[in-house]
């Protein structure tokens, strides 16, 4: 997979000046659960002090009222993707007086899906859509799982790299090499995404309050925690929020290039499932799904990695991707950093877009059925057991042990490392891959290990130490300093948001099954082309 990395990194240094590379934009997702002081799910509503939630570029909510996303524009670098993150929590916190931000992945202290309040998007077509898309997602798999929150890292490369790039290997026109190459980075991330929850995984342990009965497969912690000996990422397993079901009602996503990527989806969306259809769509006047298809729309597939593209408007993400193609790569495996106020930090960051950069690089065959199975079976094994000494997973239908690979990959990232520290200067990218290969060597440095180890040590189960790292976090942004003229444009970003949703519920919004029915046209007339 790595033989192509060398060669193309050294035709690079001398066909892409370093400047270039230095426009690579980065952008951070983080969701966060509300919690009451008394430590279960925030009954509020998302907080009117934050600004709409429909409308607001950079703070709205995910599955629940009460789970709040955080969202940074793409910008250059980790440090400023980093501090806008920082602005936003810390403007977040100081208008949310009576209730904590959940410092980990899992939740805790539930009382079943219907203590689970989905999100509300206002009156508008658009904003019930969105609360529809919710309640279908509560039918088909439930509403805990939707609240396990996650951290998603978008990267892209900037249109003067790509253009160089292309010179550099003789191919044009520059739109399907960059397209060709982002989904040869998709296929390669997907490989090596196991490597993902075994460096950051922070969610080995669970509330037993996440399961409606209180039983498990997992072991037993201690009288309210759920673990397993050597998990990493929970969060990324079996009792996460995967697509098992969706897959047993064969849905089939294709990753050969961006078109049949695209095609495969929007066939889903458009493909009646039997099972979702024993739901109901529209069932005495309230709409329990928007529709009965193998997927209700495109974002329901989950996987770790997504090629994206901006939407305009109404547009469906596929029909984006046909339109537009790739602009950059979402990739979402990432753990909330319970050890980190923000979620995440500069040493992950840095080590993902070397990583990124080297899966860019990489030669990348196509992914046929037995490999996406094999890697969803390495991503499992991980979530579950990735720090089990002498640990096998499966690479083209062999044993290998996961150290040994794990080695493999990072050999081939620490170049790459070096070409980038180069561009920006300084050693901080060599210096991330060296903090991944410690932890490779020593599992026990893994955030998973640390945790469990920290539980012993203090007595605690999964909620006491959840909670007091929460209020740890919540120390900090109570007392850090944000920068006026950042607060000043919050607040407008704040009122504007208002504007918005204002003037979208001001106009005519006519019947709602015609509105989703003129959505879906453009899914339709897509698969026509």
């Amino acid at each position: 997979m790595f033989d192509l990395t060398t060669t193309r990194l050294a035709a690079l240094r001398d066909a892409v000046a370093p400047e270039t590379l230095r426009g690579s934009l980065m952008g951070l997702e983080k969701e966060s659960l509300r919690v009451a002081r008394g430590g279960g799910i925030a009954e509020t509503p998302h907080p009117p002090a934050w600004g709409s939630a429909l409308t607001h570029p950079w703070l709205t909510t995910d599955y629940s009222e009460a789970l709040a996303e955080f969202i940074t524009p793409p910008l250059r670098g980790s440090g400023a993707a980093l501090d806008f993150l920082a602005d936003l929590q810390s403007y977040a916190y100081r208008r949310l007086p009576e209730e904590i931000l959940w410092a980990t992945s899992m939740p805790c202290v539930l009382a079943g899906d219907e203590n689970i309040p989905i999100a509300e998007y206002g009156e508008s077509n658009p904003g019930r859509m969105k609360h529809v898309y919710r309640v279908g997602l509560g039918y088909r798999y439930g509403r805990v799982m939707q609240v396990i929150a996650g951290v998603h890292f978008n990267w892209s490369l900037p249109a003067a790299f790509w253009e160089a790039f292309a010179r550099m290997l003789g191919a044009s026109p520059v739109r399907e090499v960059r397209d060709q190459y982002y989904m040869g980075m998709v296929r390669n991330l997907l490989r090596v995404g196991w490597l993902i929850p075994y460096l950051f995984g922070a969610s080995p342990a669970v509330c037993k309050s996440f399961f409606a009965d209180g039983q498990s497969h997992l072991d037993r912690f201690d009288e309210y925690t759920f673990y397993e000996p050597y998990a990493t990422s929970l969060r990324m397993g079996d009792i996460g929020y995967q697509n098992k079901r969706e897959q047993g009602l064969g849905i089939e996503v294709c990753y050969r290039d961006v078109a049949t990527y695209a095609r495969s989806l929007l066939y889903a969306v458009t493909t009646p499932a039997p099972e979702w259809e024993a739901i109901g769509v529209k069932v005495d006047g309230e709409y329990r799904q928007l529709n009965a298809n193998l997927l209700q729309i495109e974002n329901e597939y989950y996987n770790w990695v997504r090629p994206k593209q901006p939407l305009e408007g109404l547009e469906s993400p596929a029909v984006a991707l046909l339109d537009r193609g790739v602009q950059y790569v979402e990739l979402r495996s990432l753990d909330v950093n319970a050890y980190h106020p923000l979620g995440v930090d500069e040493v992950q960051l840095r080590f993902l877009e070397a990583l990124m950069f080297t899966c860019l690089l990489a030669g990348s065959p196509p992914l046929d059925a037995p490999e996406q199975q094999e890697i969803a079976g390495n991503v499992l094994a991980v979530a579950h057991r990735g720090r089990e000494p002498g640990l096998r997973l499966s690479c083209n239908g062999e044993g290998v042990p996961l150290r040994d690979w794990g080695q493999v990959i990072l050999d081939a990232v620490m170049p790459v490392a070096e070409f980038l520290d180069r561009v920006h200067g300084g050693h901080g990218y060599e210096d991330a891959v060296d903090d991944q290969l410690k932890k490779l060597l020593q599992p026990d440095l893994t955030p998973s290990a640390r945790m469990l180890a920290e539980m012993r040590d203090r007595g605690e189960g999964f909620y006491q130490f959840a909670r007091r790292l929460s209020v740890q976090h919540h120390g900090y942004f109570s007392t850090r300093a944000l920068d006026p003229a950042r607060e000043a444009m919050l607040d407008e970003a704040a009122a504007r948001s208002f504007e918005d949703l204002a003037r979208i519920e001001s106009v005519p919004q006519g019947d709602f099954d015609t509105f989703l029915a003129a959505y879906f046209a453009q899914t339709h007339e897509a698969l026509r082309r």
